[in-house]
C-alpha cells in the first residue's frame, strides 16, 4: 500500500529496535519536555499531510478538542515511554499506537493526501520529538557534544522505530540529520486552516473554559519562543526583542530550577505517565 512500510519486520528486529539504549535520552528528561509541547505540535503540523491527518483524523477519542485529557495523558505518554521506557513499554505503545493509526488515511481524491502509517510522515515527526529532547537537555546542561552527542542522537531514533520507521530512514549521524531538517523545513508550509487550528491550541480552546487575557499572551510568547524563527514566521507569530528578553528570563529560571531538584522530582511529570502506562499493561488494560 501507497507510504507505507515496505516489508514487516520479524519480532526480532522489533525487539531489537525496542531494546535500543535511552540513558541519554533520560538526561533530557525534565519539565522543560513539556514546555515545549506545544511549539512541538506546531513545528510537526508543519508538514501538510501531518496536519490534515491530524485534523481530520476520524479517531473522535484521540481528538484534543473533544477529549483533551486523554489526548494529553496519550502524548505525554508516547514521550515517557520512548525517553524512560523499556521493550515491553515500547512494544505495547506501538501496538496501540498501530490501532489508532490504522483508521488515519485520506480518502481517494483527497486535496491532502495523508497516511499516519507513512514512514516519511513519522520521520518528520521523530525529528521534531528529537529536536524538542535537544533543546531541553541544552536548556538544563548546555548543548550535547562529543562522544555523549553521538550517542544522545543515536537513541533519538526511537521516537520513530517505536512507530513504524525504519531505522534505516533515520539520518546516519547528527550532520546528517541537519541537513534533512534544512531541506524539509524549506517544503514546509502552513495553510490558513492549519494556522487557526494550531493557533486554537494555543489558545486553550480545548480546555472549554474562559482563560484570563494576559495569561493567554504569556503562553503565546512561551509558545512562540520555543519556536524556531521559520516556525514563527510560518504562523504569522509577531516577535520583538523584548519578547526575546522575556523568554530567556522565563526559561533562565526554569533551567536553573531543573539543575537543583533532584532526578525523581525533574523527571515527576513524565515518569507519573509511564507508572501509569506500566499500571494499564500490568492490569490488561489500554493504553489508549
Amino acid at each position: 500500500m501507497r507510504g507505507r512500510a515496505n516489508r514487516r519486520r520479524t519480532g526480532a528486529e522489533r525487539a531489537e529496535l525496542d531494546a535500543v539504549e535511552n540513558w541519554a535520552l533520560r538526561r533530557a528528561v525534565s519539565w522543560t519536555v513539556l514546555a515545549g509541547g506545544t511549539a512541538n505540535v506546531i513545528m510537526q503540523l508543519a508538514m501538510r499531510p501531518v496536519a490534515y491527518g491530524v485534523m481530520e483524523s476520524p479517531v473522535v477519542e484521540g481528538n484534543l478538542f473533544t477529549n483533551p485529557e486523554r489526548r494529553a495523558r496519550t502524548t505525554i505518554a508516547y514521550i515517557a515511554v520512548t525517553m524512560l521506557g523499556g521493550p515491553e513499554e515500547r512494544a505495547a505503545m506501538r501496538r496501540a499506537t498501530n490501532r489508532s493509526h490504522a483508521r488515519v488515511r485520506s480518502e481517494p481524491g483527497a486535496p491532502v493526501s495523508y497516511d499516519a502509517f507513512d514512514p516519511a510522515l513519522q520521520k518528520w515527526v521523530a525529528a521534531c520529538l528529537y529536536r524538542g529532547a535537544e533543546d531541553a537537555y541544552t536548556a538544563v546542561h548546555g548543548p550535547p557534544e562529543g562522544a555523549f552527542r553521538d550517542e544522545f542522537y543515536r537513541q533519538g531514533m526511537v521516537f520513530g522505530t517505536t512507530l513504524q520507521m525504519p531505522p534505516e530512514a533515520w539520518p546516519p549521524t547528527r550532520d546528517a540529520f541537519e541537513a534533512y531538517w534544512r531541506e524539509t523545513l524549506a517544503g514546509l508550509e502552513i495553510d490558513d486552516p492549519t494556522r487557526e487550528y494550531l493557533m486554537r491550541i494555543v489558545r486553550l480552546e480545548y480546555l472549554g473554559r474562559r482563560i484570563p487575557a494576559p495569561l493567554l499572551r504569556w503562553r503565546a510568547r512561551m509558545v512562540a519562543g520555543h519556536l524556531p524563527p521559520e516556525f514563527r514566521e510560518l504562523m504569522r507569530m509577531p516577535w520583538s526583542e523584548a519578547d526575546q528578553r522575556a523568554f530567556d528570563r522565563s526559561t533562565r529560571r526554569l533551567a536553573g530550577l531543573m539543575r537543583v531538584l533532584p532526578r525523581s522530582a525533574r523527571e515527576w511529570p513524565i515518569r507519573r505517565q509511564l507508572r501509569d502506562v506500566q499500571r494499564r499493561l500490568a492490569a490488561g488494560r489500554p493504553l489508549f
